[in-house]
């Protein structure tokens, strides 16, 4: 077990004296704050944020993130407030401490809505300071070493958790020391049996196994060293975690996924790398298309490297990875390697990857903003941790890393949520195709917009990312509060109008009786409730309506309401009737979906039209451009090509045809059903006019 003097003796390594001390006197501190506690295994508490601490000390962070290890849990679980730490020990650990501790002290309704939460919070302490994900990561590794004492129920849902969240989070910071134990804890308490099986064959295989890897790291290092090139090669066996993921994802038995070996090799320069590439493919022959490199490419965590496959002796397969040493060090350290923190100068690959986070923090920020709630945006997280990247370009050759399965909408969202917005159609390659296409690595991708355009609700059946999906559904929400606003606005005025005013001139005390009757916050809220459906706007008119002395006796004639044909969600066409502009309407209020629009002639409206709380009587506007559905029935001759006929007929007219069915054949006539998109009644009769001038046409029917 650590103690605060061993790792004093290590942190004087690198920390200056006046450092050590502090965090000496954050230890005491803390030892001090949790007296009389006990961890489940029964020792003392302390000794929990001590080995937290030591766990951040062989990264080489810096005084302040060991202070805040220190501390992590004294909000949490003690007197101490955070005031306290901050006259202590200044603002900057104070704030980690604080966005450590919201971490866990949480009511969720469920432990699922528990984790949301949870996560939402440390978003938004990762936003302020990245340090807040370090200290937590290295606090849930060592809970991870610590499991054992935990009962049954409780390891398993704690290892859940940590490979959907906590691990994911390592590997997308590029700490992949971090992440493969956390992944391989996790394994052993999740699936505690399977874990034993494959370590058991793992140390069953590893007697010929070392002995192979040995002759082949011998190799490969003799021809590096006869070529003048000072590296070193590792070899190195699977991790069991791997191994299992393996097995399940490519459905593979033990001994193939154990056919594989894998070395790393380091060098001093860049240019070493692709010299060391050139020999490992001279010495064994490469695998046909499984070359990357990530050098002139980094992932989105910032790794590089040069990955091949190469086929060695005895039918076995070899992997290798090429990296300097500064690559090698942010592999394995992610941005725990940058110096931001250590008042020293970092490499510009460590740069790299702490700039890389910080996007990260604030994509996620952006995608927690836009979330309806804390599981909608962990369910859009969870879907970026974190697959292998696709990588695609602009049309001006800049790299943006996709998740495998993502279209040009994801594409078009990762440059800016406005662009996605108002993208309307994407090439690829040059080549117009599918928004819904999925993208491959090296495309060049060049998004066409239009400022007019709005996200589709159909996108989200195929775009992958969730900044794409939270930000489609944002606008989705936002559009469909601003259309109910100003339907509900519309509507009030067509009824108050009969009493002389309209909504800017109610009197105040009157809406504001009506507003606390009704249970709302605001006359915006008021008005979204009528434009939806779920308050009778005529039930609401009466209720605000100004006490003044009826003169004439007689109600002002009902004013009809205008439709524009772009309300959007507010405004629903009825499937029944199809009702297009020429068409003599009426409107029936549905509870939550606005309103429906039908023919006034429509059977389905027939015993409720004349009822002024269900339906207002509306009116086109003069100003429509839109299409409009309607289905047609024809009868026809039987002919070769009539179906040909038909659909030029009505296209030479300008009707879009949307949908053609032949129908059964009664004698020597067939029945056809067509739908098609018209301007309105004057263009229906113009189409159904030329379709009744061919001589194969017996009868045409509006349905």
């Amino acid at each position: 077990m650590p103690d605060i003097d061993s790792l004093s003796d290590r942190l004087v390594d690198y920390l200056d004296p006046a450092m050590v001390h502090q965090v000496r006197r954050a230890y005491f501190y803390a030892e001090q704050a949790h007296e009389g506690q006990w961890r489940k295994s029964g020792e003392p508490y302390v000794t929990h944020p001590l080995a937290v601490s030591s766990i951040l000390a062989t990264m080489h962070m810096d005084h302040q993130s060991l202070m805040a290890a220190m501390l992590h849990d004294v909000i949490e679980d003690t007197e101490v407030e955070f005031s306290g730490i901050e006259s202590q020990f200044g603002s900057a650990v104070a704030t980690i401490v604080e966005g450590v501790s919201k971490l866990t002290h949480l009511e969720g309704e469920t432990k699922a809505q528990a984790q949301a939460e949870n996560f939402q919070k440390m978003v938004m302490a990762m936003a302020e300071d990245i340090r807040v994900i370090l200290v937590k990561l290295a606090d849930r590794l060592h809970n991870m070493r610590t499991l054992g004492s935990m009962p049954a129920h409780k390891r398993r849902r704690i290892a859940k958790e940590t490979l959907d969240i906590y691990a994911p989070i390592a590997a997308r910071l590029g700490m992949r020391n971090i992440q493969i134990e956390l992944q391989e804890l996790s394994f052993f308490s999740y699936y505690p049996m399977r874990a034993k099986r494959i370590r058991q064959a793992v140390t069953k295989a590893r007697g010929q196994r070392k002995d192979l890897i040995t002759n082949i790291e011998a190799s490969i290092q003799a021809r590096l060293n006869q070529e003048g090139l000072n590296c070193i090669v590792f070899g190195r066996e699977k991790h069991l975690y791997s191994i299992y993921l393996k097995m399940k994802s490519q459905r593979k038995q033990f001994v193939d996924i154990m056919d594989v070996f894998a070395f790393r090799i380091v060098t001093q320069s860049v240019d070493e790398c692709y010299r060391v590439l050139g020999c490992v493919h001279n010495l064994y022959k490469p695998v046909h298309g499984r070359f990357k490199d990530y050098i002139a490419i980094p992932k989105g965590n910032g790794y590089q490297s040069l990955h091949t496959e190469l086929f060695g002796a005895k039918d076995i397969s070899i992997e290798v990875q090429i990296r300097t040493k500064e690559m090698d060090a942010v592999a394995m350290q992610g941005i725990a390697e940058h110096s931001y923190y250590k008042g020293s100068g970092s490499s510009d690959i460590a740069v790299s990857s702490f700039n890389r986070a910080r996007k990260w923090v604030q994509d996620l920020l952006e995608m927690q903003k836009r979330a309806g709630d804390s599981m909608e945006f962990i369910d859009n997280v969870k879907k970026d941790l974190f697959p292998d990247e696709v990588y695609v370009f602009t049309p001006k050759g800049r790299i943006y890393e996709m998740p495998p399965g993502a279209t040009a909408v994801d594409f078009a969202y990762a440059i800016h949520t406005d662009v996605g917005n108002s993208c309307v159609s994407c090439r690829v390659n040059r080549r117009l195709v599918p928004l819904s296409e999925p993208l491959e690595s090296g495309q060049t991708v060049e998004i066409i917009r239009t400022p007019s355009a709005k996200p589709n609700m159909a996108w989200l059946n195929f775009v992958v990312t969730g900044k794409a999906r939270s930000s489609i559904r944002h606008f989705l929400k936002n559009q469909e509060r601003d259309e109910s606003i100003l339907m509900g606005r519309r509507l009030l005025n067509q009824f108050l109008g009969q009493f002389g005013i309209n909504t800017d001139e109610v009197d105040e005390q009157k809406m504001t009786d009506f507003l606390r009757e009704a249970n709302l916050a605001s006359i915006d809220e008021l008005l979204q409730e009528i434009g939806v459906g779920n308050l009778m706007s005529y039930v609401v008119a009466r209720k605000l309506k100004p006490e003044i002395d009826e003169r004439t006796g007689t109600k002002l004639p009902q004013k009809s309401l205008a439709i524009e044909g772009t309300e959007g969600v507010v405004i629903a066409y009825a499937k029944c009737c199809q009702p297009i502009p020429g068409d003599n309407i009426v409107g029936y209020t549905s509870s939550g979906r606005g309103f429906v629009v039908h023919r006034t002639n429509c059977k389905n409206i027939r015993t409720m039209k004349d009822d002024p709380e269900k339906c207002i009587f509306l009116e086109w506007s003069d100003d429509l451009e839109e299409e409009f559905n309607v289905s047609l029935k024809l009868e026809v001759a039987s002919e070769r090509g009539i179906i040909a006929s038909l659909a030029t007929t009505a296209s030479a007219n300008g009707a879009n045809i949307l949908k053609m069915d032949l129908g059964e054949k009664e004698g020597l006539l067939y029945s056809v059903d067509m739908e098609l998109g018209v301007k309105g009644r004057i263009h229906l009769a113009r189409t159904i006019k030329k379709l009744r001038a061919l001589k194969t046409v017996s009868r045409v029917s509006r349905i």
